[in-house]
């Protein structure tokens, strides 16, 4: 899932989260988008939805990876920051694929 604004909306596009005005529900999970649709969701002043397909990762993994070891730096010998940091690690690893 990822998120995606208003501007970057293109037909074809299908939801990963429902599209709601307060308590009512417009759009439900998995609709596909079309152009209507898309011009529809404009006029709502909707600021961004959330779409299937794979999220953009801020940084590189690698660079990921290094920050992570920067911050157990100093806390490496204690086991449970160890385990935590393991923990952190493989869900960076999972994210990138």
């Amino acid at each position: 899932m990822k998120k995606v604004s208003i501007n970057e909306l293109e037909a074809g596009m299908v939801l990963a989260k429902p599209v709601m005005r307060g308590a009512m529900l417009i759009l439900a999970e998995g609709t596909e988008l079309t152009n209507a649709w898309v011009s529809r969701i404009e006029d709502m002043g909707v600021e961004h939805l959330f779409v299937e397909g794979a999220a953009e990762h801020a940084v590189p993994k690698e660079e990921a990876l290094a920050l992570l070891d920067a911050r157990f730096k100093l806390v490496e010998d204690d086991p449970c920051m160890y385990f935590l940091k393991k923990i952190v690690k493989e869900h960076i690893e999972d994210l990138y694929g």
